[in-house]
């Protein structure tokens, strides 16, 4: 990632200038994370019943 810095008049940074490729995997990574927090208290199923409501949603081949 190619960063640069922006700063003020005694040198100091006040903010960051990064490419828009990395800036979108970033606010992809920021999505993917307020996801899991957001369901951090679900109920969990086991890998075998995720398979078996797939099938039968019809989402997955038997």
């Amino acid at each position: 990632m190619t960063t640069q810095y922006l700063t003020d008049e005694r040198g100091e940074k006040v903010a960051v200038v990064i490419p828009i490729a990395d800036y979108e995997d970033l606010m992809e990574d920021v999505s993917d994370l307020a996801c899991v927090a957001e369901r951090r208290d679900e109920d969990r199923i086991s890998l075998k019943d995720l398979k078996k409501q797939l099938v039968a949603d019809g989402l997955l081949a038997n």
